[in-house]
């Protein structure tokens, strides 16, 4: 595999640089993608379907990080910090991820590109709320399906200075069944 070698003779410098460019390249055309669907049938059918992809990007996403970082299947609160270090936008994001309590685990985007893009624009904040309530948990049941995900705000919600949402992971003594990963209630309440 050519392609392999050539990236083998870089310096890490240059991979990260690359690494920090593919990702600015895919979140490009997530939005693109998306405002393409707006344009064509709406914010809210955007929405849900921008929904159903997270669905299942954030998994594939999630097993791919496992694999790479050898976590196991139920690895808890550790394996859930450890993977969302690794996740694409976490390169391009600023992010703080800190323990409450050793079942309990928070994770604040401080700098949201996508949110700092439209500010810069003069938009409103991005109502990305019920995409994240798919994406993070989704992503975290994947990691282990004990662990329950709670948004502690995100847009449209309020939010204080300095973040733009706050998610909370919680280890639970049980598997959470597919049918409550995500409760409407946190989606549409």
């Amino acid at each position: 595999m050519p392609e392999r070698e050539m990236l083998l003779q870089l310096d890490k410098e240059t991979l990260v640089d690359l690494l920090e460019d593919a990702a600015k390249n895919w979140l490009a055309h997530d939005g693109l993608w998306f405002q393409a669907v707006e344009k064509e049938f709406g914010m809210n059918a955007a929405l849900e379907m921008d929904r159903r992809s997270w669905k299942l990007f954030t998994q594939v996403e999630a097993k791919r990080i496992m694999r790479q970082l050898g976590l196991e299947s139920v690895g808890g609160i550790d394996a859930l910090d450890q993977a969302l270090r690794y996740r694409l936008y976490a390169r391009i994001n600023d992010q703080e991820i800190y323990r409450v309590d050793e079942n309990t685990l928070r994770f604040e985007m401080k700098e949201c590109r996508v949110q700092v893009a439209r500010e810069r624009k003069g938009l409103p904040a991005f109502p990305c709320k019920a995409v994240g309530m798919v994406e993070y948990a989704y992503f975290a049941h994947t990691i282990d399906p004990r662990i329950k995900t709670e948004v502690i705000f995100c847009p449209p919600d309020f939010r204080p200075e300095g973040s733009y949402c706050t998610w909370q992971f919680t280890l639970q003594y049980e598997p959470i069944s597919a049918e409550k990963i995500v409760p409407e209630e946190s989606v549409y309440g």
